[in-house]
């Protein structure tokens, strides 16, 4: 006799349990984060809790922070996409601030000689933006697939060279009338500027283009032949190339991809925010989408918020400066203490997994 009851369903509380050990396992190095932050604002002679409040206020407290917050999203959400698809080819492409730079030049140069109406100018600028940044991400790829040069050194060689040629050009080329300045080039003409929001800086096009990066970013790692085969040549190139998988061809994929969504963030950067080419556009956007990506795990669902959160501490830290003279490095602080207690949480969950499985496994044998 059978006995009867109700169906036990045991893949959805695996699931369940699953769910909320992640959950624990970020909340916990997120409260670390937390904890420390507060103990320096301690030892540094500021309130916490006002600080704090700052932070927020600073960020969020008016419309027009609120959109320097959104618009310092933008790159970062841009550049953590793009580094999401490097990063599952396993390349550390550490040259993601250069590729930004480089999308800016691009975008500058069609906006200060490329004539038209802002309906045809706007999209020359963001498609230049975008192969400047291409290009200049290849060039990394080619010296690792060609010339076997690790893509750390040769991304942080590329980011000076795209640095001092905007530097060059800033002085040079394309100084502004009256003289030299390191405050930039003239500004675009208006045709070349991004329509905004009344007064604020946010620009709708910019959010909408960074929306849909990460969301095509997401589906493309999530379900294409693309992005499977790109995970394996990120887990072991020489087993993806006996699957007969083309390794180089992904790998310079993966680099153009990237650039072309940090190239974006430079064209958005130089006539979107700043209306000109400066030598710092790239703002180190490209190194804090490095920590972004890091804290999302190297998943594109996690990159919108833990970009928006990073951008709202880096927006709101002057406010530490303002009102309690702090030093605006502060957020970075935070930004860096945050990811620390996150990697060092996940590296300790490992630790644990690789323990209970050698567990399992000296228990099978004994069996």
């Amino acid at each position: 006799m059978s006995e009867s009851g109700p169906p036990r369903r045991p893949a959805a509380s695996a699931r369940s349990r699953e769910l909320v050990q992640r959950g624990g396992s970020l909340l916990l190095p997120v409260a670390l984060a937390l904890g420390v932050t507060l103990i320096l604002l301690t030892l540094v002679d500021a309130p916490p809790v006002e600080s704090l409040k700052l932070l927020w206020q600073g960020s969020t407290g008016s419309p027009g922070k609120l959109a320097d917050t959104f618009m310092a999203w933008v790159p970062l959400a841009l550049a953590g996409a793009g580094l999401v698809v490097t990063f599952a080819a396993g390349l550390w492409n550490i040259g993601v601030e250069g590729q930004i730079i480089a999308g800016a030049i691009a975008a500058s140069w069609v906006a200060r000689d490329v004539p038209g109406p802002a309906v045809v100018l706007i999209p020359l600028i963001l498609l230049a933006g975008m192969v400047g940044g291409a290009l200049w991400a290849l060039v990394a790829g080619i010296l690792k697939t060609r010339g076997g040069v690790n893509e750390i050194f040769g991304g942080l060689g590329l980011d000076f060279v795209a640095s001092g040629v905007a530097i060059y050009l800033v002085i040079g080329p394309w100084q502004r009338e009256g003289g030299a300045s390191t405050s930039g080039t003239d500004l675009f003409r208006p045709e070349a500027w991004f329509p905004a929001v009344g007064t604020t800086s946010l620009v709708p096009l910019a959010v909408g283009l960074a929306i849909v990066a990460v969301v095509v970013v997401y589906f493309l790692m999530r379900g294409t032949m693309f992005g499977l085969r790109l995970k394996a040549v990120g887990r072991n190139q020489a087993s993806a190339r006996v699957m007969g998988i083309p390794t180089d061809r992904y790998v310079l994929g993966a680099f153009a991809l990237c650039g072309a969504l940090a190239g974006l963030a430079g064209a958005i950067q130089a006539t979107g925010v700043q209306h000109k080419l400066v030598p710092a556009v790239s703002g180190g956007f490209g190194f804090l989408a490095i920590l972004v990506v890091l804290l999302a795990g190297f998943r594109a669902a996690w990159i919108a918020p833990i970009a928006l959160f990073f951008a709202g501490v880096s927006i709101g830290s002057t406010q530490l400066q303002l009102r309690l003279n702090l030093n605006s490095a502060l957020g970075g602080i935070i930004q860096g203490v945050l990811v620390l207690f996150v990697i060092l949480a996940g590296g300790w969950q490992q630790r644990l997994r690789s323990r209970r499985q050698e567990e399992l496994d000296v228990g099978e044998d004994g069996g």
